[in-house]
């Protein structure tokens, strides 16, 4: 029975299914971003460098970003539940060895794996998301669920860094995988979409001329790649610089930044499904340069806490809208590739900054990264503003 588009507004974002994935996306990020800012440090402490640091993070990313395209043609192929939950299991396995982990090489090793775990259910919950939310909604919808991770983000990050000063490095690491546990619970009564494997007459040869990649995704996952690069300078290096500048409680920048995120989402998400997502990822990109600029003149946490202000409200543009542009036109049977290609940019972009900065700032110095973190974003901005223009 068809829906006419005045009905389809009126469809109910929050449902039961989507409740479940929502809190289990919640869960499996606040496991994940109370590890970020600590295993910089933990890296420190077992004997690496700054430019071991980046590549600790930058080597999670390598193994997500090699993972999400496999997960995203499984989740296409075989169904969502199984990928899910083994990419969860798999995380909370890798994030109970940390305990046991004393030397780089281990180090490098376990987060190699632990990326696998974090691409198949990172993948997979974002495309369950987009399963179940109505499609005249998307862009709104993926930014109610982005503001899950969004909490997790103005908890983690801080809580993580609270328990390294008061308890040490074990009791983060417990508490991570204890809070992936948890999501893992929560994933098991979702109602899954199943995949629809049925020939189709106008399509199905230009899926298989595709295979693992979704071409519609190219563009918004080659912009958040740039975007992405300045999340890496941040996420692998911001408490090392705040404390070289003498700034104390600088776990705050992540609260502050992911409250910022929490306004920004939804209203950017309406305007996205309103207007397009020019009127979203374009002023989001400038918010992201100007945050870029203030953390690099920072001297005081004040300071810090309005960059990250800027910067969450930047990012909370920019990566709903995107994420709604890659899922938005394909059909249902390649959401996984789509959402699989977007987390490609997502993820080589963390990476590729979190190592290229971690090489700049042994060589000069953490703040020179923030200014050069510049560069990429406005090739972002360039980069979708030229294919728009084409497209028109």
């Amino acid at each position: 029975m068809k829906r006419d588009t005045e009905f389809q507004k009126k469809e109910p974002v929050w449902t039961r299914d989507f409740i479940l994935i929502s809190i289990a996306s919640l869960f499996i990020t606040l496991g994940f971003q109370m590890l970020l800012p600590v295993l910089p440090v933990f890296s420190a402490k077992i004997g690496g460098s700054d430019a071991w640091a980046g590549i600790v993070v930058g080597i999670f990313t390598i193994s997500a970003v090699l993972m999400r395209p496999i997960a995203g043609r499984l989740l296409d192929k075989r169904g969502r539940r199984g990928v899910y939950i083994l990419g969860l299991i798999v995380f909370f396995i890798c994030v109970v060895a940390y305990n046991w982990t004393s030397t780089i090489l281990a180090l490098l090793i376990l987060r190699f794996i632990h990326g696998f775990g974090w691409g198949a259910s990172s993948t997979a919950s974002s495309t369950i998301a987009s399963d179940i939310i109505p499609k005249s909604r998307l862009a709104e919808g993926m930014g109610y669920f982005g503001l899950t991770s969004t909490l997790a983000m103005a908890i983690a990050p801080a809580l993580g860094l609270g328990l390294l000063s008061s308890y040490g490095f074990n009791m983060v690491f417990y508490i991570s995988a204890g809070v992936v546990f948890i999501s893992i619970l929560i994933s098991l009564p979702i109602k899954y979409h199943k995949p629809d494997v049925s020939p189709k007459p106008d399509s199905d040869i230009h899926s298989k001329s595709e295979g693992i990649v979704e071409r519609t995704a190219i563009l918004p996952a080659t912009v958040i790649f740039f975007v992405t690069m300045t999340y890496g300078a941040i996420v692998s290096f911001i408490a090392l610089y705040a404390d070289q500048r003498q700034v104390e409680n600088i776990g705050l920048f992540f609260t502050v930044y992911a409250a910022a995120l929490l306004i920004s989402r939804p209203y950017f998400g309406g305007l996205t499904d309103k207007k397009g997502a020019s009127f979203a990822v374009l002023p989001g990109i400038i918010f992201v340069i100007i945050s870029m600029l203030l953390i690099y003149l920072a001297n005081s946490l004040t300071a810090f806490l309005i960059a990250g202000f800027i910067y969450g409200i930047g990012f909370g543009a920019i990566q709903p809208a995107l994420q709604a542009m890659s899922v938005s036109k394909v059909n249902p049977s390649r959401r996984g590739a789509a959402n699989a290609t977007f987390f490609l940019g997502f993820d080589l972009g963390i990476g590729a900054g979190a190592i290229i900065w971690g090489i700049i700032a042994e060589k000069f110095s953490y703040q020179l990264i923030y200014l050069l973190a510049i560069i990429p974003a406005i090739v972002g901005a360039l980069v979708y503003i030229k294919s728009i223009k084409k497209s028109k």
